[in-house]
């Protein structure tokens, strides 16, 4: 392998260096004194303690400065892995995924111990430790991640029409349906045939729970991309990717519950579990219908205001609004935000058009959307350890519940009833589990069972495994299947 010294002659790798430096938290925790994850997080927090950790390089250092140095570099990696796939006729979201990759792993791929990184980069010390603090999960690059995803949804949801929803409304509870429970017992019995060492069932039932829900941000943005979103075959995947969520997170409650009080020697009460469900129920049809009752009296008060950007900032205002609530209520941000999309229509915005503003809320929200919703997807394609594939045992189970995670969703295309559609697409469109099963997961390993996490060492490699893979295949496979389906309708046209 080439010295250390030697590789500085070479600018393509000073360029992945500065990747790896910046986004590649784990490795390089390891160079400072062996840090802990707490300690790097206390020092990041007290700049001013030991050893001059409160400068760098003898100034004051201003704690955003590490967060620009970091948005920096991933805005920069994720349009240029955006416009390489997109030269190559794929999504963009897919080169996203694959240079957040590229990013949180960059000194593994380079072949570089930390020590030899850290010789080279010189990012050692307080702020290092910042800028590894800002990548972090809970981070400020995380929370601009999570704020991007809800902004995606939002639009999602601004572009689509509640009636034509309504439309495929059955066909919308059939998939989700359908996409749940098909994965549930699917993955419950390969986790408890071939997860390596003997666990209590609970771990199978949660395991197969991971696989329940869809990232509909993922599926958004391919068809957002594609122009797709008023097809009824995206407002089938939109409307059961939601319901998927909601269903989802219920589960996830649920087997929390059961897990947290067989721990304890208790059993979970029904009424608990009923009021999981009515909660989540109550909050999708509270927020839809009250919103578009009240809107329209919001944005009417706004138009008395002096001001610019009212109009984009009472949009906001919703959006934020009901995304938070959900999250209060337990459901996940992005299903108040498509909420809050799918609640305002443009004759709410009657007062602002007779003050000269023609603006489509579309137009306004996107160059913020633009700046944030690809940090989600770098944020997400850096989750992934490629050291994990290191593992046979583990390699095989990830392998198998990637599989079942597959055709679990195909099974759920049975619920499209109109079979002029392409149903395909409708399985295509619910695979990927994203930032779900990565959260599915994170909350497994913090439950406690006979002393042992849910969610392993084990299970945690092969549930994110899982997760990229159905994550990083659905952009080129549903473009593929959605262009087939096209020429398939213009046949059948000709023919008649």
């Amino acid at each position: 392998m080439s010295s250390p010294t030697s590789l500085l002659r070479k600018p393509w790798m000073l360029i992945l260096l500065a990747v790896a430096m910046s986004a590649s938290p784990r490795l390089l925790k390891a160079q400072e004194h062996g840090d802990s994850p707490a300690h790097t997080e206390q020092a990041a927090a007290d700049p001013g303690g030991a050893e001059g950790e409160g400068d760098h390089g003898g100034g004051h250092t201003d704690p955003v400065g590490p967060v620009l140095l970091s948005l920096a570099l991933i805005l920069v990696c994720a349009k240029i892995g955006g416009a390489i796939f997109l030269k190559f006729h794929q999504p963009a979201v897919l080169g996203e995924l694959v240079f957040g990759v590229i990013l949180g792993n960059g000194v593994l791929l380079m072949g570089l111990t930390p020590d030899q990184a850290a010789e080279i980069g010189g990012i050692t010390g307080a702020y290092g430790r910042l800028i590894l603090n800002t990548l972090a999960h809970g981070g400020a690059i995380d929370i601009l991640a999570r704020i991007g995803v809800v902004l995606l949804l939002f639009m999602v949801g601004l572009e689509s029409n509640i009636a034509a929803m309504m439309k495929v409304g059955l066909s919308s509870l059939l998939v989700a349906t359908f996409g749940v429970v098909a994965p549930f017992i699917l993955g419950a019995a390969v986790s408890y045939y071939l997860l390596p060492g003997k666990h209590d069932v609970m771990v199978h039932i949660y395991i197969g729970a991971t696989l329940c829900a869809t990232s509909v941000g993922i599926t958004a943005r391919v068809l957002q991309e594609l122009n797709r979103l008023n097809q009824d075959e995206a407002r089938i995947v939109l409307g059961a990717a939601v319901i998927d969520d909601v269903m989802g997170l219920v589960i996830l409650a649920v087997v929390a519950g059961m897990i947290t009080a067989k721990g304890s020697g208790q059993e979970l009460a029904m009424m608990s579990v009923v009021k999981i469900i009515v909660m989540a129920v109550g909050f999708l049809f509270v927020a839809v219908l009250g919103g578009q009752w009240m809107s329209p009296h919001l944005f009417k008060l706004a138009s008395k205001l002096r001001g610019d950007g009212l109009l984009l900032l009472t949009a906001l205002t919703i959006c934020f609004l009901l995304a938070g609530a959900a999250n209060l209520i337990g459901l996940a941000p992005i299903v108040g935000a498509f909420a809050a999309g799918l609640l305002l229509d443009e004759v709410h915005f009657q007062e602002f058009r007779e003050q000269g503003v023609h603006h489509d809320l579309e137009e306004l929200v996107a160059p913020i959307a633009t700046l944030l919703v690809p940090i989600f997807f770098i944020q997400m394609g850096m989750t992934v350890k490629l050291q994990t594939f290191a593992n046979v045992q583990v390699l095989g189970f990830a392998a198998l519940l990637t599989l079942v995670a597959i055709i679990g969703k195909q099974v759920c295309s049975w619920g499209v009833l109109d079979k002029s559609l392409d149903r395909i697409s409708v399985g295509v469109g619910m695979i990927p589990r994203g930032e779900v099963g990565l959260i599915f997961a994170a909350i497994g390993h913090t439950l406690v069972l006979h002393g042992e996490p849910v969610i392993g060492d084990n299970a945690n490699s092969a549930v994110v495994i899982m997760v990229i893979v159905t994550t990083m295949i659905t952009p080129p496979i549903l473009q593929w299947t959605l262009n087939r389906g096209d020429r398939l309708k213009a046949a059948r046209a000709e023919a008649t």
